[in-house]
Order: C-alpha cells, then structure tokens, then sequence
C-alpha cells in the first residue's frame, strides 16, 4: 500500500469553487492522497513562490503572471498548459443603482476592482477601461480589492455600488446582478495556465493532478462553475 502523500496548490482566487471540487474528486480517486489548496491572487501566489514557499501545482488567472515565473526557472519543463478561459463583467447589488454599463460608472461614488498589480481581474478591468477612455477618470474613485472574491463581497455587501469581476465569480452569488460583460477584444485573453513547480517533492503526484484537471472529469468541474475551454491560438 502507498505512503499517504501531501499535494500543495496554489491556485488563483476565482478558481476556488471549482478547484474545492476537484481537489475532492481527485483525493476520491487517489486514497491517500491530500491536496492542501493555498488560493490567493495569482501575483500574491506568483510572489510566494519566488520566495520559496512550498508548493507543487500552480494554477494561475492570468498567463502574464504564469509567463514571469516560467522565464524565471520556476516551472517543470513541459508541465504547462491552459485549463480554461473566463470573461469579466460589471457587477451591481441586486438594489443596486440604476447602471447599464461602463458609461455609467464615472456618476458613482466608488467602482470596486482587483488590484492591477496583483490581481488579474483588476489587470484585465484596467485594459478594458483605457480602452473605453475611463481609465484616468475614474482613477480616484477606484477602490482595489485584494483578490476578486474581496471585490464580489463589497459588492454584495452593497459597500461599492458596482464592481467588475469574473464572470465565474458572479455566477457563484445570489446577490449581485450582471448588467455587462466587458468586450473581450478591450483587453487580452483571459487564460487560466496550470503547471508543475520545479521545486515540487512530489512531481509525478503534481503531474498527475495537473493531468485530472485537464482530462473529461476535471473539465466538466471547470464547466460547471462557469469556465470556458481554453483559448486557442488564433495565428
């Protein structure tokens, strides 16, 4: 009989739901096998391991932040892939004001978004919004969320009367309303890359994680809480 083994992820925020359900899926298909979730922003994440904390599997919201640390040496060679895609959109209370899309936000006290530096959303927020020329405007009414999940529970709150988030994320609470999807051609594709850690102890455990995620049962998982297939490459 193996040896009980220990699997450390570090996966982004607005992967949280879907990765509690494969982490379960995967230690019921794997006796003995425990998979400790670390689920952060993915610059927050990015930065812990640059710093040496353990981890064998990351999973990232942005593939910018996964290209760092690839061009750094801290990836498994030929570990990466993209497990899935995702879209961004504007977010209100469900009493919230009376908003049809990013053309409203500058008439509001506070727009709630990821922090740009850390968190992808926000990075993807922050292009849409240049793009529509907003950007420099709203600057002084932005408030910068620590991860997309902070921004969807202000939100939900009713403590910003709108945010921008995930569409995944949105799709995980009965309390806020989707009233726009930000146009994809406003900011880069959003990708979700998966791969092994260099530092891993456990490198074949990690392979094989990463390899559930992106078979048929971990891709129905992504697609139940909202994730698209990954983004192929147009030339």
């Amino acid at each position: 009989m193996s040896r009980p083994q220990t699997l450390t992820v570090s996966a982004a925020a607005s992967l949280t739901d879907a990765f509690t359900e494969i982490t379960e899926a995967f230690e019921a298909a794997n006796p003995g096998v425990t998979v400790e979730l670390n689920l952060a922003a993915s610059g927050v994440l990015a930065q812990q391991i640059r710093q040496g904390a353990p981890a064998d599997v990351f999973a990232s919201a942005s593939a910018v932040v996964m290209d760092g640390l690839e061009a750094e040496g801290f990836l498994a060679d030929g570990t990466r892939q993209d497990i899935a895609a995702n879209r961004i959109v504007l977010v209100t209370p469900l009493d919230g004001p009376p908003v049809t899309g990013l053309q409203d936000l500058p008439d509001l006290p506070r727009v709630a978004i990821g922090d740009p530096a850390l968190v992808p959303a926000g990075m993807y927020a922050q292009e849409s919004l240049q793009a529509a020329g907003l950007w420099d405007p709203l600057e002084a009414q932005l408030l910068y969320g620590e991860t997309v999940r902070q921004v969807l529970a202000w939100v939900e709150a009713g403590e910003v009367p709108a945010g921008i988030v995930f569409v995944t994320d949105a799709h995980t609470s009965q309390r806020v309303r989707v009233v726009a999807e930000l146009p994809p051609e406003s900011h880069q594709p959003i990708r979700y890359p998966i791969a092994v850690l260099g530092k891993s102890d456990a490198p074949d455990l990690a392979a094989s994680f990463v390899a559930f995620v992106t078979g048929p049962e971990g891709q129905a998982l992504l697609a139940s809480e909202g994730f698209s297939p990954p983004v192929e490459d147009v030339p």
